[in-house]
Formats: C-alpha cells, sequence, structure tokens
C-alpha cells in the first residue's frame, strides 16, 4: 500500500525555512470531528492534538491561540490577561480570511497575516505535539521547543476542561 502523499502548505515553507524537523501525518478529515477523531485516526492521546484557534478581541483585532486538544480556551480568563474586554472566536470566513488556511486546516505556521500568538503554558512540557500542517486531514509533529522557536507565543494558563 503506498503513503499518501503529503501536501506542500505555506506552513511546510514555513517550518523547512526555519530548519525544523518535523513529521507529516495524513489521515482521512472528516468535517466537525475535530480533536478527537484525528487523534483517534492517528492513535494518539488527544491532548496532545494541539487545536489552531483563530480569535478576535472586542476591538476585533484576531490573534491566534493554540490549546491542548481536550481541552477549551477561557475566553474571560483570556480577555482579563490581556486586557481586554471580550475574546471570542472568529466566525469562519473570517478566521480563513486573517489565516489564509481553511478552519479545520488552520496552521499557526506561514499564516496569511502576522498576528500574535497566545500557547497554552503546559503544552511546552509535552514530549512532543501533533498540529495542523495547513491542510484538512493533514498533522505534523514536531518538539513543542521548536513551535516556541519559530512562532514565539505567549504563554498563557487559559485552558478549562
Amino acid at each position: 500500500m503506498t503513503r499518501p502523499k503529503e501536501p506542500v502548505t505555506q506552513a511546510i515553507r514555513t517550518l523547512r525555512g526555519a530548519r525544523i524537523s518535523f513529521e507529516g501525518h495524513v489521515y482521512d478529515y472528516e468535517p466537525g470531528g475535530g480533536t478527537a477523531h484525528s487523534s483517534q485516526a492517528l492513535g494518539v492521546d488527544e491532548h496532545w492534538v494541539i487545536k489552531t484557534l483563530i480569535m478576535e478581541d472586542d476591538h476585533r483585532r484576531p490573534l491566534i491561540v493554540l490549546m491542548h486538544g481536550d481541552r477549551q480556551v477561557s475566553t474571560k480568563a483570556l480577555a482579563r490577561h490581556l486586557g481586554v474586554k471580550s475574546i471570542q472566536p472568529c466566525d469562519p470566513k473570517t478566521a480563513d480570511r486573517h489565516s489564509g488556511y481553511q478552519v479545520g486546516g488552520t496552521s499557526p505556521f506561514g499564516t496569511r497575516h502576522p498576528m500574535p500568538v497566545y500557547c497554552e503554558r503546559s503544552i511546552a512540557d509535552l514530549a512532543r505535539i501533533y498540529i495542523n500542517g495547513g491542510k484538512r486531514g493533514y498533522l505534523i509533529s514536531l518538539a513543542p521547543a521548536d513551535l516556541l522557536r519559530v512562532l514565539r507565543p505567549q504563554l498563557v494558563d487559559v485552558a478549562t476542561d
């Protein structure tokens, strides 16, 4: 059986340009399946699969939040941390416009527009993470230290169960 061809996305170009070592993982995308589906398809713990969420503050300024697949973002805690009135997820069309990726295939690497990145602090403690490679049905695995080096996110404590 032949291995599915891995896509070359802007995220992949960004990582290669930064000389980051990663491994690609192609799986059958399921609309609405989220990290529960992708973690099951790849046989990894959902906690290791990182969601890339495009959100905006009350002034409609976009930002990226990286969160464990099995956790949610406390938008109130994030708003307090940022000193803004509120934070909410962008609607899919707006998220696509900011990131340059389709929802379900959003990667924090190589976004269309630069945005501040906020990463749940405990992600940095994992041995390896799985995060979207810029296409639906395609995750990449890499060391969290490499993610931190390329994205230079602000570490935050905003996870809820």
